[in-house]
């Protein structure tokens, strides 16, 4: 498609010494050359189906520019004149014309190009798809890290609801110090129904404790077993004496009154005194905080404490209970759940729910199967269960020394392979690595009575 266009440096009026004839033969060739570049330019267009594109149409019109300016009477006769008879004046306008029309039409080629070059097109849209992708992604990180802070937020009117609470026992502290006081004989009694939440939320514990004792058909057969850090042991201690719970029993402790809870015993405690595990969750820059998007949930330094892990050690908390249902804080309790207790566990250590649909909580989703002992144990395609309500056999659970195996595998499978960050990750990994099967699925109906997060 190079017609006449190499020409260029030789501009068509810089040949003044020429005879009449020979320049306009110039410039007619000019013309002719141009005239068919824009002709094959429109017929490319329509072979590449732009019909409806201006381009077509632009190329169509310069083509018939062209042969309308050749054709025009004033300047097809110098055509036909002989070299003495040619109007010079005239031979000059046509010659203006035309470079004009050569202008344009070169103009118009040149922002054509793109349409027309396919490799210049692919390479576009490449670079569009790698812009959009970044855009995508970034907005994405925006998404989960807002969402992750909203999911976490309060209400206004209770942000201050712990202080107040520490408040009052201040100045009512005969009403809430339960120190020297004999423990109530319930809340060991293993043929109660006994519950275990572990939480900092005093709002959050309050609302499963009263949902759970509202549905209850015998509330004063139920002991619940609320366990936090020692900073909010006041405001939680108070939160449960403020109210009657139809003769609930309730017992409120803080981590640190077990005193086997310690870095010499517990690897998972030892493994979070790592600087670089202490910069993963306090990191506090938007860029850096969202670099693992998929994992970013985990990522709270709610993480770090004691509370997300106390559940791998409550045959011990509980040396005389037979079973226990454990509860996350964000349940509420939409029956009685008395039911859970006449479940045949057939010796397994974990009645659960199983949730698994599609890709939806299996094992791969939380353990990193290029260590290669935790791609020979696990299938990542198995599925997981509701890790927010398990009922536990403790007779079982000392019996399989499942504690014993889950230290044995901890200390040997360290992070990044098995996650710490988060009691949702170690689930799969504790019950699995007991010496027989410990799970034992529950009715998916089950779910029914919970509104979980």
């Amino acid at each position: 498609m190079g017609y006449g266009l190499g020409s260029g440096r030789r501009s068509v009026l810089a040949m003044k010494s020429d005879p009449l004839k020979s320049r306009l033969d110039q410039i007619r060739k000019q013309a002719d050359d141009h005239r068919s570049l824009a002709h094959a330019y429109a017929s490319y267009a329509r072979k590449l189906k732009l019909e409806n594109s201006k381009l077509v149409r632009v190329f169509a019109d310069l083509s018939r520019n062209y042969t309308d300016l050749i054709n025009k009477p004033s300047y097809r006769a110098l055509s036909e004149s002989d070299s003495l008879s040619i109007d010079e004046a005239t031979l000059r306008l046509f010659e203006k014309e035309v470079k004009e029309r050569i202008k344009v039409t070169r103009q118009v080629i040149a922002e054509a190009k793109e349409s027309f070059d396919n490799q210049l097109k692919i390479q576009k849209l490449k670079d569009t798809i790698f812009a959009v992708n970044e855009q995508l992604t970034k907005a994405k990180k925006q998404g989960a890290f807002s969402s992750l802070i909203a999911a976490k937020s309060i209400p206004k009117s209770l942000h201050c609801l712990a202080m107040r609470l520490m408040e009052e026992r201040i100045a009512h502290p005969e009403k809430y110090n339960d120190e020297g006081k004999p423990p109530l004989p319930e809340l060991e009694d293993p043929k109660l129904y006994h519950y275990a939440i572990f939480s900092d939320n005093v709002i959050a514990a309050s609302v499963v404790v009263n949902s759970a004792v509202k549905n209850a058909k015998e509330p004063w057969k139920h002991v619940f077993h609320v366990v936090t850090d020692k900073m909010n042991l006041g405001a939680m201690q108070v939160m449960f004496k403020l109210k009657d719970y139809n003769g609930a029993h309730i017992e409120v402790k803080a981590v640190e009154d077990y005193k086997f809870l310690n870095s010499s015993y517990v690897p998972v405690l030892k493994q979070l005194e790592s600087a670089n595990l202490q910069k993963f969750y306090f990191e506090n820059k938007l860029e850096n905080a969202t670099k693992d998007t998929t994992n970013m949930k985990f990522r709270n330094p709610k993480y770090l404490s004691i509370l997300n892990h106390l559940r791998f050690y409550l045959p011990e908390m509980y040396p005389k209970l037979h079973r226990i249902l454990f509860l996350d804080d964000d349940i509420v309790v939409q029956k009685d759940l008395t039911g859970l207790w006449k479940i045949d566990m057939d010796g397994k250590v974990n009645g659960a729910v199983e949730t698994c649909f599609g890709s939806f909580h299996r094992y791969a989703q939380y353990m990193n199967f290029s260590h290669p002992l935790i791609k020979e144990k696990f299938n990542p395609k198995a599925c997981a269960w509701a890790y927010g309500m398990n009922f536990f056999d403790l007779d079982a659970w000392r019996r399989e020394k499942c504690t014993e195996e889950y230290h044995y595998w901890q200390n040997l499978v360290r992070l990044p392979y098995c996650s710490v960050n988060s009691a949702k990750l170690l689930f799969p990994f504790f019950f699995l690595s007991c010496p027989s099967s410990s799970l034992r699925f529950i009715s998916g109906h089950m779910l029914g009575c919970f509104g979980i997060e």
